[in-house]
């Protein structure tokens, strides 16, 4: 991890300290996790995963916020140095680095909310027609009434990761 001040000072290769106007933070923070407004579903099943197992913000966890001229806003999940949220962070950061699904049920689960809103939002009734055409491997409905509410875009019946692509 990172401390907070050093990610600060240069968060992304085209910033540096002379463009920062807010407050100096904590030294004692070190930077868990980030995100932005265009992070991806697994980005953000880590972040909820990884807060829920810091105990949420406290004294010891800390979300810093930032606005940015180029990806609208930035977040850092920090946790305080020398605490026993500290060791969970490492234990964490461990984890990503060894496999970087922190809860797969969590991605499956926040995937496939994704998958229906794309799904209901972004396709028309053809469009979904055509797809569950093209791809029937991905369709095993139950009945008719499944295929239907699928066609209408109740819900995605596929598999969201091809969806998503």
């Amino acid at each position: 991890m990172e401390k907070l001040d050093k990610v600060y000072a240069s968060p992304t290769p085209l910033d540096g300290l002379g463009n920062y106007m807010g407050e100096t933070p904590d030294n004692a923070l070190f930077v868990l996790l980030g995100r932005n407004r265009d992070s991806d579903i697994l980005a953000e099943s880590n972040w909820d995963c990884a807060l829920e197992l810091l105990g949420g913000e406290g004294e010891n966890v800390e979300i810093h916020r930032f606005g940015h001229w180029a990806c609208g806003w930035l977040e850092y999940l920090c946790v305080r140095e020398n605490t026993k949220e500290f060791k969970v962070a490492q234990e964490i950061e461990s984890e990503i680095e060894a496999y970087p699904v922190l809860n797969e049920d969590h991605f499956s689960e926040k995937e496939s909310e994704e998958a229906d809103r794309v799904w209901a939002d972004c396709y028309d009734g053809g469009e979904r027609v055509e797809y569950m055409r093209k791809n029937p491997d991905q369709f095993d409905f139950a009945g008719f009434a499944d295929m239907l509410a699928c066609a209408k875009g109740k819900f995605f019946y596929g598999w969201a990761s091809e969806l998503l692509k």
